[in-house]
């Protein structure tokens, strides 16, 4: 079963890290440490944002992306919870599938460090306020939460989506995934596995983010990544925990939606 990748927190090792102090749009100091080796990439990636002036958002996040294939995998990588303070972590030496969309869609905006930091808060943090309780947990929080990331067009992708109305948070047995957080009473829409096929395939674009529909409740996705037309055919670009890759993969698009029972697509907005 594919790890739930969203719902992970780790302590951040800070040796060999230098520390930027950004305000979030609050007022309020963010230190956040970033090692030589993420520094390193970030400066990389955004030299290469430079050069290409001129493209769409989407296309954007699809060429950035790609700058972090082979990058390994790493579970739990953000710090907070009801009890532990809320830390900003920027990390790019491993990924989880949800930090890597964050990065990916930060540095979509940037031109330089400090301007990525805030991207990053404002694309991790409802209003960009970096706290646990308004950090976006959920995948669809993108679409439904200030500011926007992203729009679902789910149901503008195939006639065959259904909306599911689920109590984000509430785990079947009563209990919370998250504790310390509300349950969110939300519609997710999703387009069935078994719909999902050429015709769907054409209506993606460069850079759409995908979500694995959870046929769990409480949960709206496991699983995140970008869609890419590559050479190859089209890809599922993600952070796979699986022990096969352990890596930033592309996976075959229509392989991987077969696997799963349906996706959520939402595009860069």
């Amino acid at each position: 079963m594919r790890t739930i990748c969203r719902f992970l927190v780790l302590v951040l090792a800070l040796a060999g890290c230098f520390v930027l102090t950004a305000p979030n749009t609050l007022g309020a100091p963010a230190d956040v440490a970033i090692d030589d080796a993420t520094g390193k990439k970030i400066d990389d990636i955004l030299a290469l944002r430079a050069s290409v002036s001129g493209r769409g958002k989407a296309d954007l996040v699809e060429l950035l992306s790609r700058e972090f294939l082979g990058t390994p995998y790493g579970a739990d990588m953000l710090i907070g919870s009801a009890t532990q303070p809320e830390r900003l972590v920027v990390d790019f030496r491993r990924v989880d599938c949800f930090t890597y969309l964050d990065y990916v869609a930060a540095l979509s905006e940037s031109a330089d460090r400090n301007q990525f930091v805030q991207n990053l808060i404002g694309t991790r943090y409802i209003d960009g306020h970096v706290d646990f309780t308004q950090r976006r947990h959920f995948f669809t929080d993108w679409a439904h939460t200030q500011k926007i990331n992203a729009t679902d067009v789910t149901a503008a992708v195939s006639p065959r989506a259904v909306t599911v109305v689920k109590d984000l948070n509430a785990k079947g047995d009563g209990g919370n995934y998250l504790p310390g957080l509300p349950v969110v009473r939300r519609g997710i829409t999703y387009i069935p596995s078994e719909f999902v096929d050429d015709n769907v395939i054409a209506q993606l674009r460069n850079g759409d983010y995908v979500g694995a529909y959870a046929d769990l409740p409480g949960l709206d996705v496991t699983h995140v990544g970008v869609f890419a037309a590559t050479p190859s055919g089209p890809v599922l670009r993600n952070a796979s925990s699986l022990a096969a890759d352990n890596k930033v993969v592309d996976s075959p698009f229509l392989a991987y939606a077969r696997s799963v029972p349906g996706i959520v697509v939402l595009r860069p907005a």
